[in-house]
């Protein structure tokens, strides 16, 4: 499974003017604005002028520009088992597989899904993440692929050292991975990859990284798929990434 980047041309100029709009963007949505048209990596400025810079991966092209990727999942290749520490503060390669961290904020999220036949897509209204456990609101679900995130409004962000779902569960540590599990979950994009349902001991089929039941009963296999957030008021939509993967793409992206 892949998913194919593109290196960006940052341009100097946004309008006939010859000036930037935000000389020092927030997000890839300010960057659009300024001009910027090919996708790749970017620095942006997440909390303003005086704040530290940091490096983004912007995708201008899926629905019409804007998303910052927040997680992308291509091949296997990055360990999603991880403690608390790393969920916060980021880990992986932008130019592979990675999670930014901490900068999911109030948005509108929709998820895109594709295989070589097939695509659905499920787009929330609502996407935040509260500062407390990273506690999810998710809702204002619409859309062709079927609702499995709304099953995890109001649960908070678990991983492995820190699990705050049932002892008897312990979902993160069944499931491998950092996610807004409850019971365990319907969705998860940060599970094992690559592993179908014959691995999982849950009803909910997981796939690794989404469950089927994201489909309404289509019957899609192995998933890959990319996280991106959108600005401040936050619109976010998903990519899929043609010809890349062999069975379902699943992209999920925020964007103001």
């Amino acid at each position: 499974l892949f998913l194919l980047f593109c290196s960006l041309l940052r341009l100097n100029f946004s309008s006939s003017s010859g000036t930037l709009r935000f000389p020092f963007p927030t997000d890839c949505s300010q960057e659009l604005l300024n001009g910027v048209r090919r996708s790749g990596e970017v620095e942006v400025y997440p909390q303003g002028t005086l704040g530290t810079p940091i490096m983004v991966y912007c995708d201008m092209e899926t629905d019409g520009g804007g998303w910052t990727v927040f997680q992308r999942r291509t091949d296997g290749s990055v360990d999603f088992f991880r403690g608390w520490k790393d969920y916060v503060g980021g880990f992986g390669d932008l130019s592979g597989e990675f999670w930014m961290g901490e900068k999911l904020f109030n948005m509108t999220l929709r998820v895109d899904l594709r295989d070589k036949d097939e695509s659905a897509f499920a787009k929330y209204s609502t996407f935040e993440v509260a500062k407390k456990n990273y506690r999810l609101t998710v809702g204002g679900y619409n859309g062709t692929a079927g609702d499995s995130l709304s099953y995890h409004n109001n649960g908070v962000f678990s991983t492995k050292d820190h699990d705050l779902t049932p002892f008897i569960t312990r979902c993160a540590m069944s499931y491998r991975g950092g996610w807004w599990y409850k019971n365990c979950h319907e969705a998860n994009l940060n599970g094992l990859y690559g592993i179908d349902f014959k691995h999982q001991v849950t009803s909910h089929v997981s796939c690794g990284l989404v469950t089927q039941t994201l489909f309404q009963g289509t019957k899609l296999q192995k998933l890959c798929e990319k996280l991106v957030i959108h600005g401040a008021a936050g619109s976010a939509a998903s990519e899929l990434v043609p010809e890349a993967c062999v069975c379902v793409c699943v992209c999920v992206c925020l964007r103001a």
